[in-house]
């Protein structure tokens, strides 16, 4: 019989293997792939909740200590990835609708699966989880500047906080509540400790799970937009291999430990794609290839973050 820990020790194997799986299911069955797109949020949310109920949030005290890490964690996202990605963007074609599914995708990081790869990478899950609701509210003030600025005025009024607000409610919020109430409870009750025990397992498998939903209910559509996507998977790699580097000399810049350092890294590469595809999505006229670049993004950085949890914790910044 399996155990968890080498479930553990083998799930790269399993999401490189799904990943696989799940293309060839979005191409050879599309239609069924599409029905799919409705349970992403579900599944992500699913995840979360499992990632949530293993940290022990009596200790998540200590992370709000950490002002290093925060000034760090700002400095990476809000300055240092902005100046990246607008000298990225110069290399692309002067087509709005390309240019503002980058911009959408790659200004703002990541607020709920950075979490499960940075505990993978062996980075600290605790700080980047309670600094979410700092990156959620600084990138929905912050990016109708920089579209503002990097596009025009027209541009930074498409975009509205409702796509952001639900995403942070029902993918961080609902699922943190239900974890930190299964705790309490597992204190007192032993059905709530065997959940508990149970929840321990689900991260890989749902992990995997979510890797073949978004895949699958996604590929189908880019082949439609094959000479745009050419354009940009290129500027989507180079932004995933530029990051990690920069964000490891912050680190040392600020001062942060081995495990901060990690988490810093995983925070300034792993981008908010699936909470910005309701913004492309709700765009009038140019929705369809403002999503198809958006979740380019998405198939990019799954395959790159497979490659990080190995590469970050004993090649980038090793203890």
């Amino acid at each position: 019989m399996i155990t968890r820990e080498q479930l553990e020790e083998n799930q790269v194997s399993i999401y490189f293997i799904v990943l696989i799986f799940a293309a060839l299911f979005g191409f050879v069955w599309p239609n069924v792939g599409e029905k799919l797109e409705l349970s992403i949020s579900l599944v992500i949310a699913l995840l979360m909740y499992s990632m949530f109920s293993q940290i022990p949030f009596i200790s998540l005290k200590d992370a709000f200590k950490n002002s290093r890490f925060i000034g760090a964690l700002l400095t990476t996202n809000f300055i240092i990835v902005p100046i990246v990605v607008w000298g990225l963007s110069k290399f692309l074609p002067d087509n709005p609708s390309l240019l503002i599914g980058v911009y959408l995708v790659l200004l703002t990081p990541c607020i709920d699966y950075v979490i499960v790869f940075t505990s993978l990478g062996k980075g600290n899950e605790k700080l980047i989880l309670v600094s979410t609701p700092l990156l959620f509210l600084t990138q929905m003030l912050l990016l109708p500047v920089y579209l503002w600025i990097f596009i025009g005025s027209e541009m930074a009024m498409i975009v509205e906080p409702r796509p952001f607000i639900e995403a942070f409610l029902g993918l961080i919020v609902v699922p943190l509540v239900i974890a930190i109430l299964l705790q309490i409870n597992s204190q007192r009750s032993l059905i709530g400790k065997k959940t508990l025990h149970v929840s321990a397992w689900l991260p890989v498998p749902l992990m995997a799970i979510t890797l073949f939903v978004v895949v699958s209910s996604q590929i189908g559509k880019l082949p439609d937009f094959k000479d745009q996507i050419v354009k940009v998977i290129p500027i989507y790699i180079a932004f995933m291999v530029i990051m990690p580097i920069i964000a490891k000399y912050i680190g040392k810049l600020f001062r942060l430990d081995v495990s901060s350092g990690r988490t810093l890294i995983f925070s300034s590469a792993t981008r908010n794609s699936l909470v910005v595809l309701p913004l492309g999505l709700a765009l009038p006229e140019i929705s369809t290839l403002v999503a198809a670049v958006i979740v380019t993004q998405t198939i990019v950085e799954l395959i790159c973050e497979l490659i990080y949890i190995r590469v970050v914790p004993n090649v980038l910044l090793r203890d």
